[in-house]
């Protein structure tokens, strides 16, 4: 199955919709059940707009059994998968486009890995063609709900 087959919810509008959380998290799961490497998803949204959470969710439709957590500080986490490694890159701390390759960035995108950016504009014009962009906003007049416009 083509691994961006599945990335706007049915229910969408032109490609957005307001979910739960729980919508959120299953829509995620899903995404990574579906999934495939070599793909790079990167997430954007304002903090606290639940990029972390999506990540998470779409790791555990993806088979990673460890506890996946921000990786703000370490800027890459790294983990097992039944499918392949999945990178979760946090772009937050980087200033400049250069600073990529310190944390190994060629190589990660090179893998036959599963990739997840959290904050994708940092990267420039070395975020890969094929990407998939998932954006997360603050579902108007909803603090309960989130705004997720993809593909």
């Amino acid at each position: 199955m083509d691994a961006h087959h599945h990335t706007v919810p049915p229910l969408a509008t032109r490609g957005h919709l307001v979910m739960s959380e729980a919508e959120l998290i299953a829509w995620g799961e899903q995404l990574g059940a579906d999934s495939h490497p070599q793909l790079v998803i990167a997430l954007t949204g304002e903090l606290g707009a639940g990029k972390t959470t999506l990540a998470q969710a779409i790791c555990r439709g993806y088979g990673v059994i460890d506890p996946v957590t921000s990786p703000t500080y370490a800027i890459v986490h790294e983990y097992a998968s039944p499918h392949s490694p999945v990178f979760h890159i946090d772009l937050y701390r980087i200033e400049r486009v250069e600073e990529l390759e310190q944390i190994g960035w060629s190589d990660i995108i090179a893998a036959n890995a599963l990739v997840i950016v959290e904050w994708p504009e940092r990267a420039g014009n070395l975020l890969p063609a094929g990407h998939l962009p998932i954006a997360l906003d603050y579902a108007p007049d909803r603090p309960d709900c989130r705004l997720l416009l993809a593909g």
